[in-house]
């Protein structure tokens, strides 16, 4: 058990002592026994209570309050509407707000204020003292009532909603035994004694219409309604000294009435009664029923209802209880209540017994009191919680000098509700000593952060904080109190030093967040510990970008440890955040001490992955041409468009073989596995045919000549391509040819023109190549060779006829003529073959008598109807160019004879003038129908001028008539050279 308030301005937050015997419904005392035989585990017990969570949170009273209490002791408490009314001993009364800022002070009484009383609005308020005495004060104006009750006055109770009622009534009682209510008439204050003989009456509460109190016999409630006693509730009688252990009234709400005496608790529920028979008529329309009694080990010195609120830092549900560091609280906000009560344990039980009078003076001496309790207590009579108080002078207070109040403190402007909070504002409570004011406060979820951190609990409190962010609750000035990256922090150190790296490096991005110099921090002690491989996951390269030797360290690990890491990692990191040439440096360092690495294939694991990262590295670096050479060794499909990309050419052309190799490799792989393969050329080929330019032929050439099938593909290419670049090595493609492609090397010689006959011919020859053979002899000249060649080698007579056509020799002819007499099958070939070529009756005369040709007479039927069809075609042909002919003759006469449109703004085809720019120009019109100007033709000398037709006509200047103008016709055309300059233009090709 813990103190709470020993310090002068905050109190300690106390553990909660859990699971204390209480007896419900008037249970024995017999279980107290049981409490002696647990007094042996409590040290058991003393670990698992520091790991329960208090549920709540203490201070004392700031302001003027302590000022107060060091001149006086109080004696009185009460709260309204943010207002708290302080009494003390000396008969003062001071109206403080709630953070103990002094509003207006009083000087009520001239003894001690036993009670106060505020109505809702809290500008009234009232005071009962032991001077015999009933005051009411006005906060905001100087009105005052004094009544004089001639005996001391134990209680009083303002109606609630005195400033607005016009009785203003209010409700006192004391020694003198009498319940009075204050009435204010036409005549001033009337007094009313509601109940008497029982007594002094020690508490009365007013809530609406009820009125509460309790004298020497137990409690008994009034309703002003139907001015009638409702019910009576009896003390027990073997209960304590009402004067030494004080009753405690407190309406929960408008019908339940919480009643704390001595060491028991009664829950009294006000309901209407129900109206079955007449004979009720004359009852309260009220009644009474006791729906809990609870039993405690201690005396109760307050009470007040407590709200069993979900643990701020748990998630909300509806309904359930949930227990959480042995706080047990609903999840259902305001809905559940517990009973928060000061519990007082008496140090003489002499008090409890009656048996005061003693004769022994150690019995007689006053003993230490000990420190108060608050506990809090479930309905169903289990204690959840209970905290000791640090109240100062403890030992010297009693059971009566303690008073608790609830707070319920008004929404301040700009302020926002915590999670558990009512809708009436923050609630909290106020427990009065004589020299101590104890704020009293549910423990919410930022307390919760706090204790969490206290216990090295970091994980719950930063999944706290994150849960009340993302919820919306976290407030500016929280920010501040709960800084989470200073409990993260707290919170990787505590992992590291517990060893527990990958935890603790899975908790640095949220709490390093964007911070650079926190990373590399926590990155170089996750190195000194050896445990880089624990953080490298979690390492940022973008938002935030740390600095280059965080990253040249992590890749100098990987290179250590695990090279295909560091693979991976250099293909996926950014390539500006570490610095690449001093990692190529290292790499290549491993890998010239790699055992296979000088051969053109890497056979170990190892070599091949440095390889690799040498290669992503010149790429990012932009050194592709460097890069190059790794992508051979290595056989990555990608090289192609590597060179192709950077424009590499010029250094792959003392690597042709390779890459030939290479792709024929991928080629050959590719079959195995079953996928189509192009039939074009290789790829590598294609790449070094289309850039000659970069890659000399020359050079290609010697590096292929071990390799001849992958020359001949070059050449191959390269010919198709273009046959002259390939020229200096025709040869070497006859040879290529003809042991590769014997099929193709015809084409290739027919083709080509830059090969040595001779030696393409002993090529052939030695490959026994005949069709090649007679092409070469036929280029060469020598025919008559290629001819026999052809009948003695191939026996194939159309072959040899269309070699006597191509040549167009007769005496080449004649050798076949000659050679094909004695062979009736050449005869018969001959015969279907002959054209324009050889005459037939040639050929048939040359036919030995009695030589038998089989097929010789459907060969002469063929020759004769083959001749009788071109007579007929000669004849069609003769009959169709004869009716063109005339066709074409009779349309040049009609075009020629036929008028055609002229006008004045025709124009000239040679000037593009019209033609009647001038009233008697001379224009020329031909038969050929073009109409030009006179001035557009060119003439030897000047042409005569038009005669006159009036002139004429008199005789001047001409003859009339149709003779005149012939003979004008003939001058002209005696001048003109060229006739028609429209037509003589288009003989010459130019443009009309």
């Amino acid at each position: 058990m813990t103190e709470a308030g020993d310090e002068e301005k905050e109190g300690v937050p106390g553990n909660g002592e859990a699971h204390h015997n209480i007896e419900g419904d008037g249970g024995s005392d017999d279980d107290e026994t049981d409490e002696e035989d647990d007094d042996d585990d409590d040290d058991d017990d003393e670990d698992d209570e520091d790991d329960e969570e208090p549920s709540l949170k203490y201070e004392r009273l700031g302001g003027i309050a302590h000022q107060l209490l060091a001149k006086d002791s109080a004696s009185a408490l009460a709260y309204s509407n943010g207002r708290l009314a302080l009494g003390t001993h000396g008969g003062k009364l001071h109206v403080l707000t709630l953070d103990g800022q002094l509003v207006k002070p009083f000087a009520a009484h001239t003894a001690s204020v036993l009670d106060i009383s505020l109505d809702i609005t809290g500008e009234w308020i009232a005071t009962a003292s032991i001077d015999g005495q009933v005051a009411v004060y006005s906060v905001s104006n100087p009105e005052t009532h004094v009544f004089n009750m001639k005996r001391p006055v134990r209680t009083v109770a303002l109606e609630p909603n005195f400033a607005k009622s016009s009785t203003r009534s209010f409700v006192s009682g004391g020694m003198a035994g009498n319940l009075v209510l204050h009435e204010k008439g036409w005549l001033g204050y009337k007094e009313t004694v509601l109940h008497s003989g029982e007594g002094p009456v020690w508490q009365v509460r007013w809530r609406e219409n009820l009125i509460a109190w309790a004298n020497d016999l137990g409690v008994k409630i009034y309703d002003t309604q139907s001015q009638s006693r409702i019910t009576f509730i009896d003390r027990p009688p073997d209960s304590p000294r009402a004067d030494l252990f004080k009753c405690t009234l407190h309406w929960q709400d408008e019908s339940t009435l919480l009643i704390a005496w001595a060491d028991q608790i009664k829950v009294a529920r006000v309901r209407a009664r129900p109206r079955k028979s007449s004979s009720a008529s004359n009852l309260s329309p009220l009644l009474v029923e006791i729906t809990a009694v609870f039993q405690l080990d201690c005396m109760i010195a307050g009470i007040v209802p407590h709200p069993m609120t979900s643990s701020p830092s748990a998630p909300q549900s509806s309904g359930a209880s949930i227990k959480t560091n042995g706080s047990i609280r609903s999840t259902k906000s305001l809905t559940l209540t517990s009973f928060l009560v000061v519990a007082y344990s008496p140090p003489d039980m002499s008090l409890l017994t009656g048996n005061e009078a003693t004769s022994d003076r150690a019995e007689q001496a006053r003993k230490l009191a000990e420190r108060p309790e608050l506990r809090i207590i479930s309905r169903g009579g289990e204690e959840l919680s209970a905290d000791a108080l640090g109240i100062s002078g403890y030992e010297r207070w009693g059971c009566n000098d303690y008073v608790l109040v609830d707070v319920e403190a008004p929404i301040t402007k700009g302020s926002t509700l915590s999670p558990g909070t009512a809708l009436g504002g923050e609630r909290y409570y106020v427990v009065l000593s004589p020299r101590d004011l104890v704020v009293v406060k549910p423990r919410d979820w930022r307390d919760h952060v706090a204790w969490l951190v206290e216990r090295k609990r970091y994980e719950e409190a930063l999944d706290v904080i994150e849960r009340m962010g993302s919820e919306g609750h976290v407030r500016s000035e929280d920010k501040d109190e709960l800084d989470a990256v200073q409990i993260g922090q707290r919170y990787i150190e505590h992992l590291v030093g517990e060893g527990e790296f990958v935890k603790a490096a899975r908790l640095c991005p949220k709490v390093c967040g964007q911070d650079t110099k926190r990373w590399e921090d926590w990155i170089f002690v996750f190195a000194q510990k050896h445990q880089l491989q624990a953080i490298i996951p979690y390492i940022p390269t973008e938002t935030p970008t740390l600095g280059q030797l965080v990253y040249d360290m992590i890749l100098g690990y990987f290179l250590n440890n695990d090279r295909q890491t560091l693979l991976q990692t250099i293909k996926t990191w950014p390539k500006g955040i570490y610095d690449i040439p001093a990692v190529i440096v290292a790499v290549q360092s491993q890998l010239d001490r790699a055992p296979s690495s000088s051969s053109m294939k890497p056979t170990g694991p190892d070599t091949i992955i440095l390889m690799e990262c040498l290669a992503e590295l010149y790429t990012l670096n932009r050194q592709p041409g460097k890069a190059l050479p790794f992508f051979l060794r290595l056989r990555r499909p990608n090289v192609f468009d590597l060179i192709r990309e950077n424009n590499l050419f010029t250094d792959v052309q003392d690597q042709a073989l390779l890459l030939v190799e290479f792709d024929q490799e991928l080629r050959e792989k590719q079959k195995k596995d079953g996928e189509d393969v192009d039939t074009d050329p290789v790829a590598a080929i294609t790449l070094l045919v289309d850039h000659v330019h970069s890659i000399p032929i020359g050079r290609v050439v010697q590096q292929l000549e071990s390799r001849p099938y992958y020359l001949y593909l070059y050449l191959n290419v390269m010919f198709q391509k273009d046959p002259y670049l390939a020229s200096a090595y025709a040869d070497t493609q006859v040879k290529l040819y003809a042991e590769y492609a014997p099929r193709r090397l015809i084409d290739f010689l027919r083709a080509s023109n830059y090969y040595s006959l001779e030696e393409a011919y002993n090529v052939c020859n030695e490959r026994d190549l005949v069709l090649e053979m007679v092409f070469l002899l036929g280029r060469m000249g020598n025919n008559k060779k290629a001819l026999y060649l052809i009948i003695d080698r191939l026996g194939d007579v159309n072959r040899a006829i269309d070699f006597a056509k191509e040549q167009h020799d007769d005496d080449l002819w004649e050798d076949l003529l000659r050679y094909s007499e004695t062979r009736p099958a050449f005869i018969r070939g001959l015969l279907e073959n002959v054209g324009a070529e050889i005459d037939p009756i040639r050929l048939i005369r040359r036919i030995k008598n009695g030589l038998e040709i089989p097929g010789l007479k459907g060969a002469l039927i063929k020759i004769l109807h083959d001749f009788n069809l071109q007579v007929s075609l000669l004849e069609g042909c003769q009959t169709i160019l004869s009716g063109d002919c005339a066709d074409l003759v009779h349309n040049l006469h009609r075009n020629q004879t036929s008028g055609f449109f002229l006008s004045a703004k025709t124009p000239c085809p040679v000037c593009n003038k019209p033609m009647g720019q001038t009233p008697h120009a001379l224009n020329l019109l031909f038969l050929c129908r073009h109409v030009v100007h006179a001035d557009c033709v060119d003439h030897d000398s000047e042409l005569p001028h038009q005669p006159d037709p009036t002139l004429v006509g008199m005789g001047i200047g001409g003859q009339p008539g149709l003779s005149g103008k012939i003979a004008f016709t003939a001058i002209l055309r005696a001048k003109i050279r060229q006739g028609c300059p429209v037509c003589h233009q288009r003989s010459e090709g130019q443009r009309t």
